[in-house]
């Protein structure tokens, strides 16, 4: 696994972001988004995104604990083929609560939303590459188990940049914290182990 945080590159650098051992802590610019027309209409590429390429298949976590206040201020994993080929999943406050969310953007971007139980040490999520299918967890902090929340289609590709994302496309200011980010061998193709 690796996980240098520090050697990544930005789409879209933050206005204030600190690393500190293994963790990066980010406050977000104002009204940064990722979204393409769906429902809303408009094409949002403007969000941070700190990654690296990582070639052929892998998984890869992050934990994130955020101060969640405005709707959809949002942290997570992503992974990046162009502007018009991504996906995106984490921690997104909507209604007041922060549920895991999930958009998958080929052309256009789709989201699904599930609520899942609060840690008070953050969310700890995966995604997984297998050939041309994203395989996207969280960590349960009640049972201790990976839970699946989502199984989509991405194009195949060489390789593919992945690392972690933060929008707040309400406000400016929304604060996150990252830790533990780390890219590996992907995990077994067994769904149901």
């Amino acid at each position: 696994m690796m996980s240098d945080l520090a050697g990544m590159a930005w789409l879209n650098p933050p206005p204030h972001h600190v690393f500190g051992d293994g963790t990066l802590h980010v406050r977000t610019g104002k009204e940064t988004d990722f979204w393409r027309e769906t429902f809303y209409g408009f094409r949002r590429d403007n969000g941070h995104f700190l990654y690296r390429p990582v070639a052929g298949d892998f998984s890869a976590e992050v934990t994130i604990k955020g101060e969640y206040e405005a709707l959809y201020d949002q942290a997570g994993l992503m992974l990046r083929l162009s502007e018009t080929h991504w996906i995106k999943a984490g921690i997104e406050y909507t209604d007041g609560l922060a549920y895991f969310s999930v958009v998958v953007t080929n052309d256009r971007s789709d989201w699904s939303l599930v609520a899942i139980p609060p840690g008070p040490n953050g969310v700890r999520i995966r995604l997984t590459r297998h050939a041309e299918a994203i395989r996207v967890q969280y960590l349960d902090a009640l049972d201790g188990h990976w839970k699946p929340v989502r199984l989509a289609y991405f194009p195949t590709s060489r390789s593919v940049d992945v690392g972690v994302m933060c929008c707040s496309p309400q406000r400016e200011g929304f604060e996150v914290t990252f830790s533990d980010f780390a890219v590996g061998p992907p995990i077994s193709r067994d769904l149901h182990g």
